[in-house]
């Protein structure tokens, strides 16, 4: 079971090494857990983990090493500082930043022959869902990735990402398995989990852990959530 925690653009290096500390007096064994925090956090974040078996990755990177590609960082530079992976393709890269199916691809390939680990995230919007095409959605986004021993996706429904809103246990079995016969890797839910909904999300058969934003940006739900993990 694995439970990362995306903490978006919340959390500078000063914020970081205070939930960083207070992590690692965290009982979690167990469970596996990443932190993701912004590019300025990370070096911290690493730097404070070190020693410990909870793993740091980045929100986003880059499928070129180096190049004019400004505001962009590469998997060599991540791995200078000491991060274990990333994140790629997250619904609000496709919202605001333009990202594709096709540039989710190449960020997760480049990531993964450079040795990252890759969180890859799916899912259809809440107009999606309602025209029935959640299915033809993920299809379509899952069709450009490779499995590989380095590979999570992550089904985050968007209509689910900070509204308060959670998949039934239900609909997120459903779309993971749905994943499962596209692609042969582990899933995480992502959407609006919270400490009372994560045990009952965290049980489903098909469900490998969890893609948490808010609830990861305290540090007693986000233990919660991690040990609601570590029950299921």
């Amino acid at each position: 079971m694995l439970i990362a925690g995306n903490w978006k653009m919340y959390k500078g290096p000063a914020e970081t090494a205070e939930f960083c500390l207070g992590l690692r007096e965290q009982e979690l064994e167990g469970v596996d857990v990443v932190v993701c925090p912004a590019f300025v956090s990370l070096a911290v974040a690493v730097q404070l983990l070190a020693g410990t078996e909870i793993a740091v990755a980045a929100q986003n990177v880059h499928w070129e090493q180096e190049g004019a590609y400004t505001g962009e960082v590469s998997a060599e530079m991540l791995q200078e500082l000491g991060v274990y992976g990333a994140i790629v393709g997250h619904s609000e890269r496709r919202q605001h930043f333009g990202e594709t199916d096709e540039t989710v691809a190449r960020r997760t390939e480049a990531a993964l022959e450079a040795g990252l680990f890759v969180i890859a995230c799916v899912g259809e919007t809440g107009e999606e869902r309602e025209r029935e095409e959640t299915e033809e959605v993920l299809r379509r986004q899952v069709s450009v990735l490779e499995g590989d021993d380095n590979l999570v996706l992550a089904y985050e429904p968007v209509w689910a990402i900070g509204t308060g809103k959670t998949a039934t246990p239900d609909m997120a079995q459903a779309a993971h398995a749905f994943i499962k016969t596209l692609i042969d890797v582990p899933v995480l839910y992502g959407g609006s989990v919270k400490p009372d909904s994560a045990s009952e999300l965290l049980s489903q058969p098909d469900v490998a852990g969890a893609l948490v934003g808010g609830a990861s940006l305290e540090l007693e739900s986000f233990s919660a959530i991690c040990r609601a993990a570590i029950r299921s």
